[in-house]
């Protein structure tokens, strides 16, 4: 067991779909997206460290998210990027753990490999993290980040720890949170940890409809409006009680309040929303996603 890991390698599970699926077709995509009139409108530089501890990130296809994205991952370049990318993602397929590390290996992308940090993950499993790879297999929460990351880092190796998260209460997010922010305190590794998460999903599609003469991503906006300010805030209890009291529709509530929880153990003082937008300004329609990139300092 202990070689198949060491050999594991997980192949895309939504390249084609989501993104590109060609090495040339992807970098020109991703280059879109950060010239896109949605997002940073240059693209990315390294710049020196300023305190970057973490970050938040949609996840949805390139074309309706990938601009948002292209925020945070530009803040990651002018932060002179980092070692280690904990990458913590909701669990969309149902499968796996409530709380699953991959193990070891390397995740595929059509820009090439990426290593897993195998001695981080397994440094962070235990408790309510469990080694497992199954519920990695076929998600695309934590996948669609990584061409970003390969495209800012460019020659430069990185290694990630994905963190699937299908548990998403209070407890279980104080205490995923708790154990990265453990892990960054002691090691000499530069860390990010990046959030991925959309916001409210709205309209037919997810059965969760606007008040009568509201249009989807006005809702959906003022209802991201009170996620986004507790984020801001650095109060990850407060984004969970108000995403349950709220009913706000936002898959990865959990992961980022893993991240607030970690980031604030290692001396996160601010929070700064980079930039917001819906799937709407991209194809207007009866169903509306929100997607925000935000800065953890």
């Amino acid at each position: 067991m202990k070689i198949l890991f060491q050999t594991m390698q997980r192949l895309p599970a939504v390249a084609g779909q989501f993104y590109a699926g060609s090495r040339n077709r992807l970098l020109e995509e991703i280059k879109d997206c950060f010239l896109d009139d949605r997002g940073p409108k240059t693209l990315p530089e390294l710049g020196e460290y300023k305190g970057l501890k973490g970050v938040v990130v949609p996840h949805a296809g390139y074309v309706y998210s990938g601009a948002i994205a292209a925020h945070s991952y530009k803040e990651i370049a002018e932060n002179d990027l980092a070692d280690v990318y904990f990458i913590l993602g909701p669990n969309h397929t149902g499968m796996g753990s409530g709380v699953s590390v991959y193990p070891s290996g390397r995740w595929v992308t059509p820009l090439g490999e990426v290593e897993i940090n195998e001695k981080l993950a397994k440094r962070v499993a235990g408790g309510i993290i469990d080694i497992d790879e199954s519920a990695h297999r076929y998600e695309h929460s934590i996948e669609v980040q990584l061409p970003f990351l390969q495209y800012i880092s460019k020659e430069r190796r990185f290694s990630i720890v994905p963190i699937c998260m299908a548990m998403q209460d209070y407890e279980t997010s104080k205490e995923v949170g708790e154990a990265i922010g453990e892990i960054i305190k002691e090691s000499d590794e530069k860390i990010v940890v990046i959030a991925s998460s959309d916001f409210s999903h709205v309209g037919f599609h997810y059965l969760d409809y606007p008040p009568a003469g509201k249009r989807v991503d006005i809702y959906a906006k003022e209802q991201d409006e009170k996620a986004i300010d507790a984020i801001l805030r650095l109060d990850e209890q407060l984004l969970i009680t108000r995403v349950q009291r709220e009913r706000i529709s936002m898959c990865g509530y959990g992961c980022v309040a893993a991240m607030l929880v970690a980031t604030k153990k290692n001396d996160a003082k601010k929070a700064k929303l980079l930039k917001y937008g819906t799937s709407y300004e991209v194809s207007p329609a009866d169903s509306c996603v929100g997607y925000g990139a935000i800065a953890v300092y």
